[in-house]
């Protein structure tokens, strides 16, 4: 089972979005689970300050290094009391490194993450050096807090952790697994709209339904992500 660990202001906020659907369910399965710590409750302010003002000067507040340590701290020691690494730790920041199917394929390796999300102008630079591990951002752009991309990465990597998906090469058939993005897809009915399915799509031979799929998906590469395209062409030359 894979254990997700979210530092957060907003518990309530985190795991509501992440007890439902497919992560619910897999949730109920003890396939993962989701656990989200309130950084507040660390704090020694008798007020339940976890914020002040930066050195220097400047706009905002800046969350403090001392009840962030406390409640990596105590996860770190419910990890370590089952014989496990306190593993890595995820501070979800605009200047991070992208975040993309690679390495959400590369987490789901792991057996605990730790992911910190931030709030104001950020964390104190201390503590960031003392326990994050990695630096990750979902893109360029500048959100309210961290809770938000948290989730967004715990969702993709979740669904690449065995038993989660209920169709096993969902996983493997999607955009970005090899490099492409995902080739259209079709249900019924036959016809919609005056627009039919792919005759080839409906022939029963499955060797060329592959080599049409495949075809597609460099083509839709090509036209809408011409730098994955570049990178498939030159791992395939």
């Amino acid at each position: 089972m894979m254990n997700f660990h979210i530092l957060t202001l907003f518990p309530e906020m985190v795991m509501q979005g992440l007890h439902t659907s497919i992560l619910g369910r897999a949730v109920e399965r003890e396939h993962i689970s989701i656990e989200a710590v309130n950084i507040r409750d660390y704090t020694l302010d008798k007020h339940g300050k976890v914020d002040d003002y930066t050195y220097g000067g400047g706009a905002g507040m800046l969350m403090q290094a001392q009840p962030v340590f406390d409640a990596w701290q105590a996860v770190a020691d419910g990890i370590a009391a089952r014989g496990a690494s306190p593993g890595r730790v995820i501070y979800v920041t605009p200047q991070g490194k992208t975040f993309h199917q690679k390495m959400a394929q590369e987490l789901a390796a792991e057996e605990d993450l730790i992911f910190l999300c931030g709030h104001y102008e950020g964390i104190d630079e201390r503590v960031l050096e003392e326990i994050v591990t990695d630096e990750v951002s979902i893109g360029d752009y500048v959100l309210t807090g961290g809770e938000l991309p948290a989730m967004v990465m715990i969702d993709a990597i979740a669904r690449l952790v065995p038993g989660v998906l209920h169709n096993t090469d969902s996983a493997v058939t999607e955009s970005f697994y090899d490099g492409l993005l995902e080739y259209p897809q079709y249900s019924r009915p036959e016809v919609w709209h005056d627009r039919r399915v792919p005759p080839i799509l409906l022939s029963g031979d499955h060797a060329k339904v592959d080599a049409w799929r495949l075809e597609q998906s460099i083509l839709r590469t090509k036209e809408r992500r011409p730098d994955l395209y570049e990178v498939y062409c030159n791992k395939n030359l």
